[in-house]
């Protein structure tokens, strides 16, 4: 599962988590990508610790067999960690599903958690770039909308399920307050609202309104957004 950072894709993982046939993986590539590029973003020292920084040692673990009944693995992916010094012929072998959320929604909520984002940080063209690469694999690849899954939870889930040939299951629809075992370590900064969840929030409200800086970066993010939301399920 493919997404940029708030892109609803915590509570996206937390949905594949609680099925009974899936183990899953939080931003695997996290500290590789800021092992190679230097960045200095929050928790940095403790994501460098409790990760492999070596993309071959992420990439072999993603692909090793899941452990007892869980027979699938939902990886969750940030978009902005896939640079070109990571590997990407894997994903050839994987199903992949990127998750969208438009750039106005995703601007106002990162830049309220990390200070002066860049075009780049917020992954709208990398992934653009990633569902093109995928089908060069020749690999099918789909698309969902986080404003499409808020507005009909159950809906959505049912019509990604049957394209992913997976039977739905309700237990998707809800979990415990408090977080999940699988967070990553980085998880007190960034996951403070779906940890007080206990399901998916409801329906969006009418788009906020950026100015200056902020406003820039969504009007840049729209073109990539817009392609893939031409292809997304419905």
């Amino acid at each position: 599962m493919w997404s940029g950072p708030r892109n609803l894709s915590t509570a996206m993982m937390y949905a594949f988590a609680n099925r009974g046939d899936f183990a899953v993986v939080d931003e695997p590539f996290y500290a590789a990508y800021l092992a190679k590029t230097g960045f200095d973003h929050p928790m940095r020292s403790e994501v460098m610790a409790a990760q492999p920084q070596d993309p071959q040692a992420v990439i072999a673990s993603m692909l090793a067999p899941t452990a007892g009944d869980r027979r699938h693995a939902y990886h969750k992916h940030m978009t902005q960690h896939m640079i070109a010094s990571i590997p990407r012929d894997w994903m050839g072998t994987v199903t992949n599903v990127f998750l969208i959320r438009h750039p106005v929604r995703v601007v106002a909520s990162f830049s309220a958690k990390f200070e002066n984002p860049t075009l780049k940080d917020l992954g709208f063209a990398q992934q653009a770039d990633l569902y093109d690469q995928v089908q060069e694999l020749g690999q099918p690849a789909l698309v969902v909308d986080a404003a499409d899954i808020r507005a009909d939870p159950e809906a959505m889930l049912r019509k990604l399920c049957a394209a992913l040939g997976l039977k739905f299951d309700p237990a998707m629809l809800s979990w415990k307050v408090g977080g999940h075992v699988s967070d990553g370590v980085w998880a007190p900064h960034w996951y403070g609202a779906v940890h007080r969840s206990t399901g998916f929030a409801g329906p969006e409200a009418q788009l906020p309104v950026l100015h200056g800086v902020a406003a820039d970066l969504a009007a840049q993010g729209l073109p990539a957004y817009n392609r893939l939301a031409a292809l997304k399920l419905c």
